[in-house]
């Protein structure tokens, strides 16, 4: 009698992503997961799932990604085999030394946000040149932008719900008021301010689309423009002016401030100024 192997499969995949929306996780990780459990079957191809067959399949992923792209898919794959009960096939994850810098090439300057900002203008995207600036104004979630709505922008703050927690992000004067000239231009009165031509909120990709044609006449690198660059660059400005990094997690709804202390680090040229400052060399 053959010996029988704990499976994966497409049906077992839904299984596990509907125990994820009932558990409320944001639809963006459902479909990362989905993405990488099903990537997984691929290699499988029939083979059976092992312990063994998982590690060969991590020293694919690590010849092919980087390490922080590998222990993302790895935790895919280890939670779904919790949620079938398998805790004993779980591989572990890839130990990555945390940089205390940013790196200076992925990063978006508040220069670059302005030119990008100024390139939705001159191509009169009046649409694109708020939503880049209600981003970085607020700190919200690409995937958040559908609270701020007409009456947000009335009472001068939108209520977020996101991730079971619910949080109050206030809205700056000044974008209110290019909010509410919008509105009047659109003759919008309830509902979702940034929405498509079906009247449906904008989603990820036609952000992430959409900023990305401004890259050239703007002059910024493609690497540096996508939405969530905006909110690193909104953390990383509030904490120069407050050094309040418990008060920047609640803004930004992080359950841990460890990864707040990720959105505020500083870049290598910025500390080697500070280390040139000390005065510590004796000439």
């Amino acid at each position: 009698m053959s010996k029988k192997y704990p499976s994966l499969s497409p049906t077992l995949i839904e299984r596990y992503l509907t125990h994820l929306r009932e558990a409320e996780r944001s639809s963006h990780t459902i479909s990362k997961y989905a993405h990488d459990l099903t990537t997984f079957l691929n290699y499988l191809n029939g083979k059976p799932l092992t312990k063994a067959n998982l590690i060969e399949w991590k020293s694919t992923l690590v010849a092919s990604f980087m390490p922080t792209t590998v222990n993302s898919m790895l935790v895919a794959v280890n939670g779904y085999l919790s949620f079938m009960g398998w805790q004993n096939l779980k591989v572990n994850l890839l130990k990555i030394q945390k940089s205390i810098f940013t790196d200076e090439s992925r990063e978006l300057s508040h220069d670059e946000y302005i030119r990008l900002v100024n390139a939705a203008k001159i191509q009169e995207n009046e649409r694109l040149a708020l939503v880049i600036q209600t981003i970085c104004a607020t700190g919200i979630r690409v995937s958040e932008l559908r609270f701020i709505t007409v009456e947000a922008v009335h009472l001068g703050r939108a209520e977020i719900s996101n991730k079971g927690k619910r949080r109050i992000v206030f809205l700056p004067n000044g974008l209110r008021k290019l909010l509410t000239v919008y509105l009047h231009k659109q003759d919008k009165t309830s509902g979702a301010v940034f929405t498509t031509r079906t009247g449906r909120p904008l989603d990820r990709s036609n952000i992430w689309r959409d900023m990305k044609a401004l890259c050239q006449s703007a002059g910024v690198d493609p690497k540096k423009v996508f939405p969530h660059n905006l909110r690193h660059l909104f953390a990383r400005t509030f904490y120069s002016v407050d050094h309040d990094l418990s008060r920047l997690a609640d803004i930004l709804g992080h359950s841990n401030i460890a990864t707040t202390r990720i959105y505020t680090a500083e870049c290598g040229s910025v500390h080697a100024q500070q280390i040139e400052k000390l005065g510590l060399i004796i000439t």
